[in-house]
């Protein structure tokens, strides 16, 4: 429903329309300080159960993703991102009143969260998108990262102001503060408008120009929008009636699924999370230092991912994505080899050089890997096939995100660290290769000459 007498200042629309990435980033950093209190004030010795409650959230967004788009087909974005702010607050608390003990409570109510998050990235990449003027998606797609990337350093800056609390009061109050953002979010897209595209396929015409009103300089400029964005989803509804499961495999796409399947999953096989959910815990295992008190370092990498979503919005169409994505994985794949190797070299080498030579692969996968995928994700997949082939690629980056989550500290039981490490650069150097071989370039091309290049390649 839309404010038919006040108009909403685009600023507004943009901010609200993005503050989904930070209740994202929230949920996926606050185990990052919450886990060494629960784990001791549980006494969690099982690492298969602290892998399960970190990676609870990943598993439940894996559905959450995929439901929430097709459901915000129905209904619309706006109320879509509503429910989920609904669900994100009411697992927020009840994540914070689970029974002490209750290991399977957490990660059932976990589960449930993570649907929300789900939900929140693919619904609010897809309102970005669709609110956005063409000269300026570029810009706001790297600020729904900037977004996620402040959740997550906001959720270690509370972590780490409650650490002093007891740990019984530590953790909880760490996971439900997720709801004071969730709340704001509410309340501010209470007051945005619907997305035009969803209007517009709704035969409410009036209302999708009034909502362009707020976002675009011209009469002239909403009416020609409207008219693309009614020829455009006409060829999408064409597109997906004929458009398969079995068309993503034929000749003529496999190329391009593998290529933009195979990013997606890479981008989260490589490790990363490993870092974002437990880095007090590596720090404790390097330096034998108590996790509890190494929730400065988690400030430190949330830092550095804002900084590289931020210089990534720069230096975004500057350089080719292979180029960016190539020289990121191959940093990345020394700054996980490299300790393994001195470590051999030289047994008794400082243990907190792995740390270092982790802020080193978090500053480069923030301008690189963690936002080039998305974009090439949305780049590269022909109109035929995009709704399938981008909520398959989406499906196996969460797939990854949750084994990475539920694996790290199974792992890290029964192998030294940094070899569990150096496992993670052997995937950085093959996607790094992946990248070479299999991915074209996508930018400043249209769809049809990266489709054609495809059908060569194949």
């Amino acid at each position: 429903m839309t404010q038919k007498n006040k108009k909403i200042p685009s600023g507004f629309i943009y901010f609200f329309g993005s503050f989904g990435g930070i209740l994202f980033g929230y949920d996926i950093g606050v185990m990052t300080g919450a886990l060494p209190f629960l784990e001791h004030d549980w006494n969690l010795t099982n690492a298969s159960i602290i892998g399960w409650i970190t990676s609870a959230v990943m598993f439940g967004a894996i559905f959450g993703g995929a439901l929430a788009g097709q459901l915000s087909d129905k209904f619309g974005r706006r109320k879509m991102i509503l429910i989920s702010a609904i669900i994100f607050a009411a697992g927020s608390i009840l994540s914070m009143i689970s029974p002490h003990n209750g290991q399977y409570y957490l990660i059932i109510v976990r589960i449930l969260l993570g649907l929300a998050v789900g939900a929140a990235s693919a619904l609010v990449p897809a309102y970005m998108s669709e609110m956005a003027p063409t000269n300026m998606r570029g810009r706001l797609s790297g600020l729904n990262q900037t977004m996620i990337c402040s959740g997550m350093l906001l959720s270690y800056i509370m972590d780490y102001i409650l650490k002093g609390l007891p740990e019984g009061w530590a953790w909880r109050l760490m996971l439900g503060l997720a709801a004071v953002p969730a709340i704001i979010l509410y309340f501010g897209v209470l007051k945005l408008p619907e997305s035009p595209r969803f209007l517009i396929k709704h035969n409410h015409l009036d209302e999708a120009r009034q909502v362009l009103s707020y976002i675009r300089n011209s009469q002239e400029e909403i009416e020609e929008e409207i008219q693309d964005i009614k020829s455009a989803s006409e060829q999408e509804e064409q597109a997906d009636q004929k458009a398969t499961w079995g068309t993503l495999f034929s000749s003529k796409y496999r190329y391009l699924v593998i290529a933009g399947v195979g990013v997606a999953a890479f981008q989260q096989f490589q490790g990363a999370n490993a870092i974002f959910y437990y880095i007090p815990l590596i720090v404790e295992k390097a330096t034998g230092k108590a996790a509890s008190s190494a929730l400065l370092w988690p400030i430190v990498q949330g830092v550095i991912l804002v900084t590289g979503s931020l210089l990534f919005m720069w230096i975004a169409d500057k350089f080719n994505r292979k180029t960016l994505l190539t020289l990121g994985g191959s940093v990345m794949a020394l700054s996980f080899l490299l300790p393994a190797i001195i470590h051999l070299l030289m047994p008794k080498a400082n243990p907190f050089m792995i740390i270092v030579f982790l802020c080193i692969y978090v500053a480069f996968y923030s301008v690189t890997w963690a936002p080039l995928t998305w974009v090439l994700v949305g780049e590269i997949f022909p109109l035929a096939i995009r709704g399938r082939a981008s909520g398959l690629a989406s499906s196996f980056n969460w797939i990854g995100s949750w084994a990475v989550g539920l694996l790290f500290p199974i792992m890290t039981a029964s192998m030294p660290q940094d070899a569990v490490f150096a496992i993670f650069g052997i995937v950085c150097v093959l996607g790094a290769l992946f990248v070479h071989f299999f991915v074209p370039e996508t930018r400043g091309r249209s769809l049809e000459e990266i489709e054609e290049s495809g059908i060569k390649k194949d």
